[in-house]
């Protein structure tokens, strides 16, 4: 399936997003025969769109009703400087808060959180209990919950704090969007990057699918407002969401060879968070599935034993 398609595709779905004072998107599928009262929400992380995670959202709703929103800040939505906050991840899981409630009013709901959303929906829960009492369970898609999580060394650990604090200053992150996320800029350079050229290994003998995956990153630097993104770099850079229990089960869906995370120092953090741990390992290259990956190659995912526990639990 190609980029273009999976967009279009994924239009159809999305509707206005307008909540406190900002204005964003929101993708909506409704449930499968089967499956007629189950509701997940998904949240996806940073540097995303709607249509990005549009492939896992399809193999989610083979159990259940499908909704992911924007957040501010992320996905094109007007960033929280827009009413006068900052993008902190209390904000942000106070802003998770406020949509539970309007959009599921007393439905229970299964949230998927996609590496930085589960960490906003782990804070929504530790911040609102009475939320917790009716989410039946918690998926994490190659999440996290504390910075020891990050196999960075220190140096390096170091170093993305202070850069990410000094990007986050007003005067530079203007300059940083001006120049850093030029389209010409980020064509040239941001393959080679030490964050990015795992992205494009694998299609760099590809010339029709590096362009094509080019665009979609471009796309993404574009659509993210700056300062939230380098803001909230910086806090989960500094994360412990290990101070507050979750009375809730959590599926935690990692890959062996994740390039940014400890899988068995995130398996203890989760454990000391959450009632019940289930860990599904799966075969993925990297962090998360590719920009270009369709809704067969994303649905590693969502493998067999979640699937058969969504089967069993429906």
């Amino acid at each position: 399936m190609t980029s273009k398609s999976t967009h279009h595709n994924a239009s159809e779905y999305i509707a206005p997003l307008n909540m406190n004072g900002l204005q964003g998107r929101m993708l909506h599928l409704p449930p499968p025969p089967k499956h007629k009262t189950r509701e997940f929400l998904v949240l996806y992380g940073h540097h995303a769109l709607l249509e990005r995670w549009w492939s896992l959202v399809q193999n989610f709703n083979e159990f259940g009703a499908v909704t992911m929103p924007d957040m501010p800040g992320f996905g094109g939505m007007d960033s929280f400087y827009k009413i006068g906050k900052r993008p902190t991840i209390d904000n942000l899981a106070d802003y998770l808060a406020s949509f539970i409630k309007l959009r599921y009013k007393r439905r229970r709901v299964v949230i998927v959180g996609i590496s930085f959303g589960f960490v906003v929906a782990t804070r929504m829960l530790q911040r609102y209990p009475d939320l917790a009492k009716r989410v039946d369970f918690v998926i994490s898609a190659a999440g996290f919950t504390h910075h020891d999580d990050f196999s960075f060394s220190r140096p390096r650990m170091i170093a993305y704090r202070i850069i990410s604090r000094v990007v986050a200053w007003p005067i530079v992150w203007r300059i940083f969007r001006v120049v850093c996320l030029n389209s010409w800029v980020l064509r040239k350079a941001y393959s080679h990057t030490h964050t990015a050229k795992h992205k494009f290994a694998e299609v760099s003998t590809m010339p029709d699918k590096f362009a094509a995956m080019m665009d979609i990153e471009i796309k993404l630097w574009h659509a993210n407002d700056v300062r939230t993104h380098w803001v909230t770099t910086n806090e989960f850079l500094r994360l412990d969401n290990c101070d507050k229990r979750i009375h809730l089960p959590v599926w935690d869906v990692h890959t062996t060879t994740d390039q940014y995370f400890n899988n068995r120092i995130v398996e203890q953090h989760m454990r000391i968070i959450f009632d019940e741990y289930e860990s599904a390992p799966v075969n993925m290259k990297h962090h998360v599935v590719s920009v270009l990956a369709d809704k067969k190659e994303t649905a590693v995912l969502v493998p067999p034993k979640l699937r058969r526990y969504l089967n069993k639990t429906a």
